[in-house]
């Protein structure tokens, strides 16, 4: 299943203009307010120069890159979390992705409506950061009421849920995402088990113009920068207009446009390896003749767990893991060379999977 990724932002900040230079979809683009009304949804695959070295030496019939989906959402305004506009719908929607991507027009064009009269990034992430903070507010204050009755009877467990959520209820009424709180690892564990929307992975993308590309910042962005400090959040800057005419090019002329920018990637990449980060991700690989297939896994994750997301049975059945080195791979050629000078290792339960292990799991149900 692709990992899930829901562009949000203000009407007329530039999304349905980015969504389609990220994904070619067809969203309608318009100089209007809620010209997205349900959310469109594009897959693209996400860019890795390994499976293209495996490939050359395996020769599969088939290579099967990561995906990623991205979901355009319906423009939020102010009263979103009571319902206001399509606030129902627009938080319905991001509490399903897996991360956010907010865009944040940071560019002055007087041609280009701005629904609050005048650009202001600061104002724009705040309009959306006060809907989905009231949102979570609502939801935790709900969890409160259950838990504090549970907590009275003596039980310790429901005790000690009823602190974090007052935690957390004072710093959503602090006016903080809760991504920034400061929680335990377990803690955050929990939290993230109850969909809250300002738990989310964020990236901030600042759409910017052509001249600001150029310049790597103008006075909108830096005070988008201060803005997020202190949420764990990436900042990448793009121009969807930009974008928007990469995605027409041929790899030849749009290697030439970035460089006329000073840019070595496109926008897409740059937020591809941003939320890769952002979500602590890695990928291993699986390869042979048939398929040479990329996995995408959190950083962290152990061998059977990683097995689990090829197929349940692979990790309820999991025995252990025989693990290539793609250097190794490089090196000799073929898996069977790598197997008669000894570099197959085998792995068990405890095996911490690295970004770029080319794996074969052996599992018996």
């Amino acid at each position: 299943m692709a990992l899930k990724y829901g562009i949000v932002g203000l009407p007329n900040v530039g999304k349905s203009t980015l969504f389609n230079a990220l994904s070619n979809g067809k969203a309608l683009a318009s100089n209007f307010p809620f010209c997205t009304i349900e959310p469109n949804v594009g897959i693209v695959s996400v860019p890795d120069e390994r499976l293209q070295i495996l490939a050359g030496l395996i020769e599969p019939k088939k290579v099967v890159p990561t995906l990623l989906e991205f979901v355009d959402i319906a423009g939020l305004v102010k009263g979103a979390s009571q319902g206001e506009g399509l606030g129902n719908k627009f938080l319905a929607n991001i509490r399903e992705v897996d991360a956010i991507v907010h865009v944040v027009r940071c560019f002055t064009n007087d041609q280009v409506i701005h629904v609050a009269g005048q650009v202001d990034p600061v104002f724009d992430k705040e309009i959306i950061d006060h809907e989905l903070q009231l949102k979570d507010l609502e939801t935790i204050e709900k969890r409160i009421a259950k838990s504090e009755k549970i907590a009275k009877t003596g039980n310790k467990e429901a005790q000690q849920e009823f602190l974090l959520l007052k935690k957390l209820e004072d710093w959503l009424q602090q006016g903080h995402n809760l991504r920034g709180a400061d929680l335990e690892p377990a803690q955050r564990e929990l939290v993230n088990t109850w969909q809250l929307l300002t738990m989310k992975p964020v990236v901030y993308v600042a759409n910017v113009d052509e001249d600001t590309l150029r310049k790597r910042t103008n006075s909108h962005v830096a005070k988008l920068q201060e803005a997020i400090k202190g949420e764990n959040a990436e900042l990448i800057l793009v121009c969807a207009n930009i974008e928007a005419e990469i995605a027409e090019l041929s790899p030849e002329e749009k290697t030439i446009l970035l460089s006329e920018y000073g840019l070595g990637i496109s926008g897409l990449d740059q937020l591809i390896k941003a939320s890769y980060n952002n979500l602590n991700l890695i990928t291993y690989f699986t390869a042979g003749p048939q398929e040479i297939r990329a996995w995408t896994i959190q950083q962290g994750t152990k061998a059977p767990q990683a097995a689990g997301v090829i197929h349940s049975d692979f990790e309820r059945g999991f025995i252990k893991a025989e693990v290539i080195k793609l250097d190794d791979y490089q090196t000799y050629k073929s898996e069977l060379a790598c197997r008669e000078v000894g570099k197959i290792r085998i792995e068990g339960k405890d095996y911490i999977v690295q970004d770029g292990d080319i794996m074969h799991f052996r599992f018996n149900v």
